[in-house]
């Protein structure tokens, strides 16, 4: 396959799936609640698919870089994700969606990672950039919030299951049509997976962004909660979601631009600060309207974020362990972060309010600003005694 068709249709792959993620990141909690279920409950339910993911997200990464494949894996999950949200999405009892979501996880973590990982490599082996690829995953999603919004305020959002199974059938048929890029011979074995959990570099740099990811995944678990409990309707929840990640694109698109000038840690203590002010404000608004403005920060916060942390985990490992690395940071950011995020906000939603967890992560982004400027510190003095990363 050449270069163009081989872009296409990977850039195809990461719209649908990502336009499908958005139905459950944006409308799964609304639809919970919709049900009848408690915020703490919502919030467990939310925080056991991210602790599955955890644990299976390293396991997919070593089938990937032991088999030089993330094509078929990626066909894997994607059945599974398939297959298991039909029980997700219309069980009526909370245990049996307990299970659900933690079997839904498995299958849908790792699918994301494992296309950012492809896109990575792609990006590198035809001489791109690597937000270039990656931003059609967010014109997805955001071209997804304001038509699933739409269709939920029309149609009622007890119909979740149809536009998540159209978007993810279309996903599973272009990645059908994505080749896989070459990958390094030497052998991978699962002592070199585990040796990637034990560089401290590496270690340290995933603890030092735990502080940003926790706030990150509990507003990606109560913001939809937060704007109904501000007033808010469906159709305002998917364009809140729509300017968050059409910011994003513009961030992912334009990173071929601004992405080289400063150390990747630079810009991720960046967006740290701007964290801090987002989620601050947000504790403040008084509307909806006040909400979905403030979601313009999202290209600033989480795109620039992502595409330094990404890359720069792409440094810290090495080229036949990039897929097991990738996946390890994922599951730091979507799963260990989105079970305390999610586990913990749940609990302050439904004890106080939505403007006291907006608070609270606001000031734990701050503390995560001056954890990375420790990291930096350590890590120069690191780099300059010790060469080797893994």
């Amino acid at each position: 396959m050449n270069k163009r068709d081989s872009i296409f249709y990977l850039s195809l792959f990461l719209f649908f799936f990502h336009a499908s993620n958005t139905i459950i990141i944006s409308y799964m909690p609304v639809y919970f609640q919709h049900s009848g279920m408690s915020e703490s409950k919502i919030g467990s339910i939310l925080a056991i698919g991210p602790l599955a993911a955890i644990l299976a997200q390293p396991f997919w990464g070593y089938i990937s870089d032991k088999n030089g494949t993330i094509k078929k894996v990626l066909l894997v999950t994607l059945i599974g994700v398939f297959i298991v949200s039909v029980f997700l999405l219309t069980s009526q009892t909370y245990a049996f969606i307990l299970i659900s979501a933690a079997i839904f996880y498995v299958f849908m973590s790792p699918t994301g990672a494992l296309g950012d990982s492809l896109a990575v490599k792609t990006a590198a082996q035809f001489n791109k950039n690597f937000g270039s690829i990656r931003t059609w995953g967010s014109i997805g999603f955001a071209s997804s919030t304001l038509l699933v919004g739409q269709f939920f305020s029309f149609a009622g959002i007890e119909f979740i299951l149809l536009p998540f199974l159209f978007m993810i059938t279309i996903a599973f048929l272009t990645a059908a049509k994505i080749s896989d890029v070459k990958t390094v011979n030497k052998p991978v074995t699962i002592l070199d997976a585990i040796r990637i959990g034990k560089n401290p570099r590496f270690l340290f740099f995933l603890v030092s962004i735990m502080f940003l990811t926790i706030p990150h995944r509990a507003n990606d678990s109560f913001i939809g909660i937060y704007m109904t409990e501000l007033g808010g309707k469906e159709s305002q929840i998917g364009i809140a979601w729509f300017v968050a990640v059409a910011s994003e694109a513009v961030i992912f698109a334009t990173s071929h631009y601004w992405f080289r000038k400063y150390n990747e840690v630079v810009f991720i203590f960046i967006a740290g600060l701007i964290y801090a002010i987002r989620w601050i404000i947000l504790a403040y608004v008084t509307g909806p309207v006040g909400a979905i403005l403030m979601q313009v920060l999202h290209g600033v916060t989480f795109g620039v974020f992502y595409v330094s942390a990404f890359q720069y985990v792409t440094k810290l490992v090495p080229i036949n362990l990039q897929a097991t690395g990738h996946l390890l940071f994922i599951s730091v950011f979507f799963g260990l972060s989105g079970i305390l995020g999610s586990l913990f906000g749940g609990i302050i939603f439904e004890e106080d309010s939505g403007s006291a967890l907006y608070s609270l992560m606001g000031y734990m982004s701050l503390v995560g600003c001056g954890v990375l400027l420790v990291y930096m510190f350590f890590d120069r003095k690191m780099t300059r005694s010790k060469t080797s990363y893994a």
